[in-house]
């Protein structure tokens, strides 16, 4: 299956990144990918942090997720909207979820994954705190997509952060997957030190392919993020990626050659605890 990791360098704009979305997925398209993935907050960058909330949908309806649907439809694409502000149940004025949604090329949303991990960070110069508009999710979710190869690729969806708690990813190995996204908005300090490297443990680890898609470069708000999107393949090889600005990264995994991986070391057998 031909994949593709969708880097952006979003603004504060939603309908500026919806039509550099739109524009990036297209090229993935005729590239010739089934899945294409887009980075955490790919609809919007706010100059602040609580600038979510004011654009946050009820799961099930609103402009972006509607835009999805239709945009899964009209490329005959599986899209992973990176991550979208929904709203929290039971309602908190003061806190959205930072939800990711898979859709299938009819249309259909298969699947909601809203952040477990919540990103805090302080070295004295930068300071993030994503629990202070952020509500966490608790539901780790996976998602089925029979592709073109008739292969049924079992899906694991995590966002960013998340990319440090390996546990996360070892349960979704013991379910069965065998492909993870991490669509991202990495800042470039802590990218620089420990991006790739994560990446590529969770998918040997796992004997996964992993997709990462992710911001880039110096946006609005002054923050910084590291990009380097990158697809890897079951045993930590970088098939392809993408250093800097907006751009699409494709690349392609065979399932033939992901069950060779797991026949020859197959570590996910072994495990004891």
């Amino acid at each position: 299956m031909k994949l593709a990791a969708i880097q952006m360098v979003s603004c504060t704009s939603v309908a500026d990144n919806l039509r550099a979305a739109h524009a990036l997925l297209s090229e993935a398209a005729r590239g010739g990918a089934e899945l294409a993935v887009l980075p955490e907050y790919f609809c919007v960058m706010g100059r602040q942090d609580t600038d979510k909330l004011a654009l946050q949908e009820a799961l099930g309806g609103g402009p972006i997720q509607d835009w999805l649907a239709a945009t899964a439809r009209e490329l005959d694409l599986w899209i992973v909207g990176g991550t979208l502000p929904l709203s929290r149940e039971p309602a908190d004025p003061r806190r959205v979820r930072n939800a990711s949604l898979a859709f299938a090329p009819s249309g259909e949303r298969v699947a909601c994954y809203d952040k477990i991990h919540l990103f805090r960070f302080d070295d004295g110069t930068r300071v993030y705190d994503e629990a202070a508009v952020l509500a966490a999710g608790r539901t780790p979710t996976l998602f089925d997509l029979p592709s073109r190869d008739g292969h049924t690729w079992k899906v694991g969806m995590s966002v960013c952060y998340d990319l440090r708690f390996p546990e996360l990813y070892r349960a979704y190995a013991a379910q069965g997957a065998d492909l993870l996204l991490v669509p991202s908005a990495f800042t470039h300090v802590t990218g620089m030190a420990h991006w790739e490297v994560l990446l590529r443990a969770r998918a040997i680890e796992n004997l996964c392919g992993v997709v990462a898609a992710a911001q880039d470069g110096l946006h609005e708000n002054g923050r910084r993020t590291w990009g380097h999107s990158m697809v890897v393949d079951a045993w930590g090889q970088v098939l392809n990626s993408r250093a800097e600005g907006a751009g699409v990264v494709l690349a392609e995994l065979l399932p033939a050659e992901l069950a060779a991986r797991r026949a020859q070391l197959p570590a996910l057998s072994h495990r004891v605890l």
